[in-house]
Order: structure tokens, then sequence, then C-alpha cells
């Protein structure tokens, strides 16, 4: 995959020099929410890793290109564009072969940042086991990226439209390490608490470094989940969120969407029913994650002791 991918001179030179890098996904710009707040956001988010140390890595394919690192003009391409695919692992070779462009998801970000030796990614959520996957066999790439692909993922937690017990269930099949960061119970992107106990707890970047450096270790590991709690004040309780969750997976039904359309569909539809509420909480956690990810890369260039 080496071949297809054109990092900026930025990530170039942030290579070259060793400094600290983030992955960001794209997938948050072009599907995850609406102009201007996408292209605003993206901005914000980037400025944010800057303030902490660290280089962004926002990651996308423009025309067949799998680029590392975008300008501010394919950023506003990106915010502004109404056809472009959303990419997963299955669907990255095929949108490079043919020329097209698309927004990576967390499965695709994940390749393409191993790929170019970046360590800690950003993202909103993460997706997983969807409500009556026992019927629907309806389970997200990411999952398996996270089994084999070593890179730490830092998000709220699983998407809370998930079925959460068992997104968890099949992370630990995969043998992938859960870190509630500063917390003993799992967030739930939206909400601070899911009822969940996390598999384990770390409350500093330096705790999740000396890990990963563990990792690392170990031939064959896969990534780390860091689940990083949304700032309290501008959290949306899960029991209210639970009621507008329903209502937007009963609509998805019946509209007919299914598979990778749910999330964007669901996403869009809570929007609505909480009068922009849940968009205003996404982007305060965004930036919250991309900040310890920040702390966290920076950590990463630290000598480890234990």
């Amino acid at each position: 995959m080496i071949d297809h991918i054109v990092p900026s001179r930025e990530i170039e030179e942030a290579r070259a020099e060793r400094s600290p890098l983030v992955a960001l996904e794209s997938t948050i710009i072009t599907h995850g929410m609406p102009w201007p707040q996408n292209m605003e956001t993206a901005l914000e988010v980037e400025h944010a890793i800057r303030a902490e140390g660290a280089t962004p890595a926002t990651i996308a394919v423009i025309d067949g290109t799998l680029k590392v690192g975008l300008t501010e003009g394919e950023l506003e391409g990106l915010a502004k564009s109404q056809d472009v695919m959303k990419l997963s692992r299955a669907d990255l070779a095929f949108a490079l072969a043919q020329g097209r462009t698309g927004s990576t998801t967390v499965a695709a970000t994940m390749m393409a940042a191993h790929a170019v030796g970046i360590s800690v990614f950003a993202t909103g959520g993460i997706g997983g086991v969807h409500r009556g996957a026992e019927t629907s066999f309806d389970i997200s790439a990411d999952l398996e990226e996270l089994g084999r692909t070593p890179v730490c993922v830092v998000a709220a937690g699983p998407k809370a439209l998930l079925d959460i017990p068992k997104t968890l269930e099949v992370l630990e099949t995969r043998g992938v390490p859960v870190i509630g960061f500063g917390t003993d119970e799992l967030p739930a992107f939206w909400s601070r608490h899911s009822g969940l106990e996390a598999p384990y707890r770390l409350d500093t970047a330096d705790d999740i470094a000396r890990l990963m450096d563990v990792r690392t270790r170990f031939g064959g590991h896969g990534g780390i989940l860091v689940a990083n709690p949304v700032p309290q004040e501008a959290e949306i309780p899960a029991d209210e969120m639970e009621g507008h969750i329903a209502a937007a997976l009963k609509a998805a039904d019946a509209d007919g969407i299914h598979g990778k359309e749910v999330t964007p569909f669901v996403l869009s539809k809570i929007f609505e029913l909480t009068a922009g509420r849940s968009l205003k909480t996404n982007i305060a956690l965004m930036l919250n994650n991309a900040r310890l990810a920040a702390r966290i890369a920076v950590a990463l260039r630290k000598p480890v002791t234990y």
C-alpha cells in the first residue's frame, strides 16, 4: 500500500525529525457533520493537536491517491463534496484502483497510519457490533482492524447506537485492551456513562505510552482502544440519548437503510431529534480526544521508564 500513499511535506518533515504525529480520519468531515461545521471542526481539531505539540495527519483518498496530511483546500473540497465514498478496509483498494475520492473510516485510517509509521489516532467513536447483529451479522470492520493493526485509537468509546456489551466481547476476543481514561466505567460516545465497567483504567498519557511500548514487544499484536469520556459539560445523559437512538434506528429500518449507511443516517436523525445538541457534543468529544491523542504521541517520544 505504501506505493499509493502520498504524505504531505509537513508530514514528511515530521517523520524525518521523529516529531509526534496524530492520525485523523476524514469520514467525520464527509459523513458525520454538515457544512460548514465539518470544515470548522476539522480545522479546530488540527489546531488542538498542534497546540499540544504534535502534528495532525488527516487521511483521505483524493482522485485515487491516499493522502496523509491534507491542505486546507483539500479539506474544504471534502467538506463541500456530495459524492464521496466511505472507505473501510474492503473499499480502500477499489477507490485507489478506480481513481475515486473517499473519506476514511476508523479501519482504513488505521491501515494508512500504520503504513507510514503513525501509531496514535484520534476519532469520535468506533464502530462495533450493531443492535440485532445476531440476525443481521452487521459488525463493523473497525473491530477486526483493532485486532490486527498496532495503532492506539483514542475515542469516546463505541458509538452509542451500537450493542456495546457485544462490542466489548468482540474486542476481548480480538485481544484488544480497552482502557478507560480516568474512569472505571466505559463511556458511550455522547454520554459519560454506559453502565459497563471499563476493562482497564489508566490516568495519564505517560501510562498509555508505557502500555504501547510493552505491546510492541509482542509479535503480531494489534491495537489499543483508549475510551476517553466526553467532557461533563458537553454530555447528553445516556437515558435521554437512548430514546433518541431508538427513534432514529426505527426510522432507519422504515426507510430501508442498511450496512454502512446506517451510522450516518442515524447520526443525522439524532441531530434533528436533539435540535442540534448532539452535534455540539460530537465536536466537544472530538476535540477532547484529539488533545489526549496528541499528549500520548508526545509521551511516546520520551524515554520510557518502568
